[in-house]
């Protein structure tokens, strides 16, 4: 292969995937596969996809190949069936019933190619009343409960970007599925559809919480409870300087360690004492308010007091613990987190940076052995 191509030494090494172009989870789940080692070849759409940044800083289109089809073109639909038929994995985000129209559906994949786990990413999933809706990640983590969860009682709810429903309940749902599938295909001989709705992952991720909600030890309301900044030894806190320190000092020792730290001994009694939790809350606020973020992460440096300096993301990679632990790396000028999880006997790396749109159609062609990739058919 030329040193244009992907395929790495990771877990997945082998595993064909083909990305039908989409936008958010879709090719943050095809990241992470080709993270851990899989080929995976992007269909890119001619144009581009709507709210896509510069192709040069996407890095969740990092470690991939891409091929530019039109799928509204004549021929279109049969370069991407030639593509899954010689694929282990395809991975489309369009609303239900759009790929069966444009005649890549898993009917008409699957009849190439029977092993073929065809995983599909949605915001509502394949059937309800709202399938056939547009939405995002805000509307999807709303009607689920979870962004109710989340922020202080007295604002409204908390945006937390797009982690909790496009990439948490949603892209690594999605990835999970299809390795599952893809163990069973193996195994069986027969692939199958997954469908990975954002609702349904982002649900699951609270498992826990309505667990707790039926037994009683979770109020239906934010910053009530243990794990919602209701808690005053698990939240945040601002310091001198504005910036802000993290506190998780929820088992007995290590909030004990937090009070000897922060110099609030005599608040001992009250991790058990709801009716003290906002006297604590003050006076541990009061404190913080005393130092910069820099001064107090002195303070609790080495210590299980369980207390971290909350950093941006321009600092984040510049934490000694991250550093020393090569949690960012640097590839092609882009800062960015490097894959993970970590194997000990097939590494992960960035082999290459984004796969602009259609730059790898020739290397796709050559070694996925499809000539009908090109233009010419040659």
């Amino acid at each position: 292969m030329t040193a244009a191509t992907t395929p790495g030494s990771g877990p997945l090494s082998g595993v064909r995937v083909v990305e039908l172009a989409g936008i958010g989870p879709g090719p943050f789940a095809a990241m992470l596969l080709a993270d851990l080692g899989a080929d995976v070849v992007r269909v890119d759409r001619p144009g581009g996809a709507a709210l896509a940044i510069d192709p040069a800083y996407d890095i969740t289109n990092r470690n991939k190949r891409s091929v530019v089809v039109d799928l509204k073109a004549a021929d279109g639909p049969a370069r991407v069936l030639d593509l899954a038929s010689r694929a282990d994995i395809l991975i489309e985000g369009y609303r239900p019933g759009v790929a069966e129209r444009l005649g890549v559906g898993p009917e008409a994949c699957h009849a190439r190619n029977p092993r073929l786990v065809y995983g599909r990413m949605t915001g509502w999933g394949q059937q309800g009343p709202l399938a056939h809706r547009a939405g995002h990640d805000i509307a999807y983590i709303a009607l689920t409960g979870t962004l109710g969860m989340i922020g202080d009682p007295d604002e409204p709810p908390a945006v937390p970007a797009n982690l909790v429903g496009d990439y948490a309940g949603g892209s690594l749902y999605l990835v999970v599925g299809v390795l599952a599938a893809l163990h069973h295909a193996r195994a069986c001989g027969t692939g199958q559809v997954v469908d990975a709705a954002i609702v349904d992952g982002a649900s699951h991720l609270a498992a826990m919480i309505h667990g707790m909600l039926a037994a009683g030890g979770w109020q239906d309301r934010r910053g009530a409870n243990l794990l919602d900044g209701g808690c005053p030894y698990y939240g945040t806190y601002e310091t001198a300087d504005g910036k802000y320190m993290a506190v998780g000092a929820l088992e007995r020792q290590f909030y004990e360690e937090f009070l000897d730290l922060i110099g609030l001994k005599d608040f001992g009694p009250a991790r058990k004492d709801w009716t003290r939790w906002g006297e604590l809350r003050e006076a541990v606020a009061a404190r913080f308010r005393t130092r910069t973020r820099d001064e107090w992460t002195a303070v609790f440096e080495g210590s299980d007091a369980c207390v971290a300096p909350v950093l941006s993301l321009g600092e984040a990679p510049h934490h000694p613990h991250l550093a020393a632990r090569g949690t960012f790396t640097d590839h092609g000028g882009i800062t960015q987190p490097a894959p993970a999880p970590r194997f000990s006997a097939t590494p992960t790396s960035v082999r290459t940076g984004p796969a602009q749109p259609g730059a790898d159609t020739a290397d796709v062609a050559r070694d996925w052995e499809i000539p009908g990739l090109l233009a010419d058919g040659a």
